[in-house]
């Protein structure tokens, strides 16, 4: 973007330039400057300069000539002591100007024999940097400018050192505007060459010589003009190389023996350089992976700081905010970088642009002093038009943290807040929150286009929390999920290290959350041809398998990269494929969402993206509460479309294709030939799975006739064995908890000291802990641990406490009344761990031994027990470890009423915590802490979309009613195991 004031600016600097230039020279050349300013200034001010991708590329290497620094210089000239001086850099200094185009300026000099072909390259890379990289670029031909600016001069040696002067003056102009000039001249001397370099270094310009080495036989056979036989014959005097001399360069940027190149690769070269010598971006500093992969989205590389400065110890005072997995997963997104330039979670005002627009303005260059924009606070009274002149970036989804009114109340108006994983570790930093409204139809309606209430994510958003809290993310240290795929976690930092170090020359990204069949590995096989096909040398795929939350029925994420690594391994992809998984969960989105695929692979620097039909896409439900009842969500063909026309592209590429089938007469998955369709099958998800069920075998060499309607086998080629094998163990077994469906943060338990018997995966509902007594028997804490300690009774208020879940864990632990000896295990849904999602735990809650709530027996108010131990809510201020058996003082009671059953909380303190002292009654709890009890009591099943529950009164009842209903409920235990109900 050029702006108004600054266009005026240049071209009265121009002037001024070439009134010192050009003191005393004829009038007939001040014609002809205009006519160049003029033409100048519409160039300056029509040309777009928004970056684009392009098909052509580099295959010859050049030698790395250091960058000149961008200064920010002027001739310490005048006009003879007169009163003229040069001011061109008063009003914006290079560096803006530069970051305001998108580019830098600089002078490419192409020299040689007429009919060595300069012109002809020259104009083949005006049009390259003009249409296909939306650059700024203006050609100054020797023949045209003798029509005007040089109109008065010959061809004597002295006139020829003029003419180069002259054009020499006018491409420093230029390149200073910000141009890429394009200037083909003969210009045989060395010494006027050489000056014209001078001029342009000494105001640290970039100035390239060009040698376009073709050897006098050659350009006189080419002859275009017939000016060779002219000169041959005498008919045309002083004509370089016949009877005029050539001084050839001696140490050129770059030379081209254009008779032994197409025109195709000499442009190449060229743009290769630009490329290397950092022109074509506006970055004063070239970042060193570039060209190789291409910048973001915006143009300025942000590479996130690498860890907050806070430690995990300091970051625990700060107010907390619970992460669900999906939540974690975002941080680690913006954290890394993938999101960038988005620093946190979105403040209301990027939001609305996100939703609004699919994109955020920024100011990576500051160059409307906004360079901060996205992270201040929204303010709905500021209209300023200043900040439409910066940069829109694409940001199609919202990016979000939801949070509850409990939440909102925790965090007051702290500055920071910590943000913890939903194992209980702090992972971030978040400064200077933006809490507002979280207005989900609008979200659902303006990201999905539609309403479904049984769409996956649509139900994630509506049972999230009521408020959005926005903010800057700084990560506490590395996100590590610990699930034993952290290897394939790579951040894009490394991940362009890693491309840098292959020697790549462009990088296609495919994604995944599906197994890889023979139709994908088409899809990436050809990419690799095509863009072979368009010159690149070694082209690299990088495979990427979503790695964040998915819907239940996917494919969980250790399945694919299991089997990702096997069809690398057998050949299948590419031997030097890249495959890191990408850490954003899935929201089923389509033509929106597939933009944010597209994007986040940009900013790592992939050039081009593969996308097939219906990417980001999903079924319709059965529910009967929407207007359209199932069938696609999306029209299969909208996203790649609306991929391929999206905004903030770039310069990468979108690779499109439609759907492959199987050829029987090959085995081989293409595009299906319609002159023999009967060779061809189609092979779907749903067939495929299908078969995996049944663990079909492979398929004959020939494969009958009626294969679609009979199925009994898999054709072969479809998938390498091995691959095919863990298809059928993953398709016969689905509900097998050992599977990973999706990246959630693992962590080991934190068990108290005793002797203690673990077994299975902590995390998994395989794990159990176990209780063994002194002599190494396995004991029941429910049934054999006292509920009395040994010095105590009925008649005080001591008691023997269960530790299941430690504060600020969020793993759902519980005495397992079903399973022999009662060991605690993570409470399940539908064979899936829980976990508390409400918020993070400020107490440590566990179980009474020795104690039941009897369902057969009812409360006055006609409610029966739960059929489970006494809960306990212990409000000391250590976090106790699960399985610890702890001496508590019991300081009251709440009766909560869930599902018509009564559950009681008994609130009680750990004896050895300093609170412990100062508490005794209700009325001795600071009032926050109470508050908070009522408000998790009745809320925290609303997490997880149920109602809220209902206390019999939110005033906590006292000690002494707590230990009637622990001496009733021990009562209850002694009988129901005399009479073996429990």
């Amino acid at each position: 973007m050029v702006y108004t004031n600054s266009q005026g600016s240049c071209v009265d600097h121009m002037v001024r330039r070439f009134r010192i230039v050009l003191i005393n020279r004829p009038k007939s050349v001040g014609v002809g400057i205009i006519v160049l300013l003029t033409m100048l200034f519409y160039t300056a001010t029509n040309t777009p300069v928004v970056p684009s991708s392009t098909s052509t590329r580099i295959d010859v290497s050049v030698p790395s000539i250091p960058k000149p620094p961008i200064a920010n210089k002027g001739l310490a000239r005048s006009n003879g002591g007169g009163n003229i001086y040069d001011d061109r850099f008063d009003a914006v200094t290079r560096d803006e100007r530069y970051k305001s185009v998108g580019m830098k300026g600089a002078t490419l000099w192409f020299t040689g024999f007429s009919g060595s072909g300069k012109s002809t390259i020259g104009k083949e890379l005006e049009k390259v940097l003009i249409k296909e990289y939306r650059k700024h670029a203006y050609r100054l031909d020797g023949d045209n400018l003798r029509f005007g600016l040089n109109n008065d001069l010959g061809f004597s040696k002295e006139d020829r050192t003029e003419n180069v002067r002259r054009v020499g003056e006018v491409a420093k102009l230029f390149a200073a505007s910000g141009v890429i000039v394009v200037a083909s001249l003969i210009s045989p001397y060395r010494a006027s060459r050489d000056q014209v370099r001078k001029i342009h270094e000494e105001v640290g310009l970039q100035f390239i010589e060009v040698f376009v080495d073709v050897p006098i036989d050659a350009a006189a056979k080419r002859d275009p003009k017939g000016l060779y036989k002219k000169a041959k014959e005498g008919k045309l005097k002083g004509f370089t190389g016949i009877d005029a001399p050539y001084e050839a360069p001696l140490n050129p940027e770059i030379r081209l023996p254009s008779h032994q190149m197409t025109l195709e690769e000499e442009v190449r070269v060229l743009v290769q350089f630009l490329a290397s010598r950092g022109i074509l971006t506006a970055t004063e500093n070239t970042p060193t992976w570039y060209p190789a992969l291409i910048p973001p989205d915006g143009g300025m590389h942000w590479e996130p700081p690498s860890f907050s400065v806070y430690t995990e110890a300091q970051a625990m005072l700060f107010p907390q905010v619970l992460l669900n997995d999906i939540d974690l997963q975002w941080v680690q997104c913006i954290g890394e970088g993938w999101a960038a330039p988005l620093k946190g979670f979105m403040r209301e005002g990027v939001l609305l642009q996100s939703l609004h627009f699919n994109s955020m303005l920024t100011d990576p260059f500051n160059l409307t002093g906004n360079i901060d924009f996205a992270e201040q606070p929204t303010n709905f009274d500021d209209y300023s038009t200043k900040l439409q002149m910066g940069t829109r970036v694409d940001m199609s989804i919202p990016i979000v943290l939801p949070i509850n009114a409990a939440t909102k109340r925790i965090m007051g108006k702290s500055k920071k807040i910590t943000l913890i994983a939903p194992n209980g570790k702090a992972v971030a930093v978040l400064t200077n929150p933006e809490v507002y409204d979280y207005r989900k139809e609008e979200i659902v309606g303006r990201l999905f286009g539609g309403m479904d209430p049984d769409h996956p994510y649509i139900k994630v958003i509506m049972n999230s929390g009521n408020y959005l809290v926005g903010g800057e993310v700084e990560l506490l240290e590395r996100i590590r999920y610990n699930d034993g795929l952290d290897k394939y976690r790579l951040t894009p930092k490394e991940l362009r290290e890693r491309f840098v170090e292959s020697g790549t020359d462009a990088v296609y990204a495919f994604q995944t959350r599906n197994p890889t069949h023979a139709g994908h590995a088409y899809l990436m096989q050809d990419a690799g041809r095509q863009l072979k096909a368009m010159g690149y040398k070694k082209p690299l795929l990088w495979l990427t398998p979503l790695g964040g939350w998915t819907k239940d029925d996917d494919m969980p994420l250790d399945v694919r990269i299991h089997q990702h690594q096997i069809i690398i391994e057998e050949g299948m992809l590419p031997a030097d494929t890249v495959m890191a998984i990408w850490p954003s969960p899935m929201l089923y989105a389509g033509p929106t969402e597939v933009q944010w695929h597209c994007k986040s692979r940009r900013n790592v620097g992939a050039r081009f993206f593969i996308t097939g039909r219906d990417p980001a896409g999903i079924k319709r439900s059965k529910n009967k509460n929407q207007i359209t009842v199932g069938g696609d969500f999306y029209d299969g063909n909208h996203g790649r479309y609306v991929l391929q026309t999206s905004p903030g592209l770039g310069e990468m590429k979108i690779l499109s294709f439609a759907k492959v089938y199987y050829d029987k007469t090959d085995n081989r998955m293409k595009p299906p030939d319609k002159s023999r369709k009967g060779d061809f099958l189609s092979i779907s998800g749903s067939t495929m799975r299908a078969l995996a069920k049944k663990g079909a075998p492979p398929c004959p060499d020939e494969i009958s006739a009626n294969w679609e309607e009979t199925k009994p086998c898999i054709p072969n080629g479809f998938m390498v064995e091995k691959g095919w094998q863990l298809m059928i163990k993953y398709y016969q077994d689905p509900k097998n908890t050992k599977w990973i469906g999706y990246s959630r943060m693992m962590s080991d338990p934190l068990v108290g000291e005793g002797s203690f018997k673990q077994e299975g995966v902590f995390g998994k509902p395989s794990w159990s802990l176990f209780f063994k007594s002194s002599e190494g028997a396995i004991i029941s804490p429910w049934h054999d641990i006292s509920l009395y300690p040994a010095d105590s009774s009925a008649a005080g208020k001591s008691v023997n406490m269960v530790v299941e879940i430690p504060m600020g864990r969020m793993e759902k632990l519980e005495v397992n009344k079903e399973t022999k000896n009662n060991p605690i295990k993570q409470d399940v849904k539908k064979n899936k761990p829980r976990y508390y999602k409400y918020g993070v735990p400020f107490f440590n809650y566990g179980m009474l031994p020795q104690t039941w709530e009897n369902p057969n027996k009812s409360d006055a108010e006609g409610h029966k027990g739960d059929g489970d131990p006494l809960d306990v809510m212990e409000i000391g201020s250590k976090q106790l470890p699960t399985g610890s058996i702890v001496r508590v003082k019991v300081l009251g009671v709440y009766a909560l009423i869930d599902q018509g059953e009564v559950d009681y909380k008994i609130i009680v303190v750990n004896e050895d915590d300093d609170l412990a002292k100062k508490l005794r009654t209700p009325d001795d709890i600071d009032g926050e802490i109470t508050h908070r009890l009522v408000d998790w009591l009745k809320m925290y099943k609303t997490a997880e979309g149920k109602g809220l529950n209902e206390l019999t009164s939110d005033l906590m009842e006292g000690p002494s009613q707590a230990m009637k209903v622990i001496k009733e409920t021990h009562d209850y235990w002694k009988k129901g195991r005399e009479s073996s109900l429990i």
